[in-house]
């Protein structure tokens, strides 16, 4: 379940929950705090393991260009070897080798930096998110502490 679903419904929860006369309490149902306490602790794990299927392409990817570039860079040496055993061509095969393992390693570079790119702006969303939520996560445990005459939890002791 996503968690910023998980966090609306907390929210509701506390919508819901009836002031107490005279005071700046609501009494809320414990029983649905709780549940959605604990489908965060479940959802949350999942947001991770996204993270990490994301890093992974990325390191396929990654992968990938590199065999590609290698690939590439093999057939070019293959051809620049059959270009050279030729008289008249031999100085235009060797210029033409290094163009295509030039721009097989431009290529791969290319790659690599995109993919990198990519799974470092997932990364900052998806910390962001989690930020985002463990705040309100934060703010909702300190409202129901007051709320039951308890401190609030200092958030740099965790």
């Amino acid at each position: 379940m996503d968690i910023l679903h998980l966090v609306d419904r907390l929210e509701e929860v506390f919508n819901d929950g009836r002031p107490l006369p005279l005071t700046r309490k609501l009494l809320v149902d414990e029983d649905r705090v709780l549940e959605l306490i604990d489908q965060m602790r479940v959802s949350i794990p999942e947001e991770v393991k996204k993270a990490q299927q994301i890093i992974n392409q990325r390191d396929k990817i990654m992968a990938q260009a590199t065999e590609e570039s290698e690939r590439t860079v093999q057939l070019a040496k293959e051809k620049g070897d059959q270009l050279i055993e030729r008289d008249v061509l031999t100085e235009n095969a060797k210029l033409r080798a290094s163009e295509v393992v030039r721009a097989a390693q431009a290529e791969a570079e290319t790659v690599r930096a995109d993919a990198d790119e990519y799974a470092l702006d997932v990364l900052m969303r998806l910390e962001a998110e989690m930020v985002r939520s463990l705040s309100q996560i934060r703010n909702g445990i300190n409202k129901l502490r007051i709320d039951k005459g308890l401190p609030p939890v200092d958030e740099t002791s965790s």
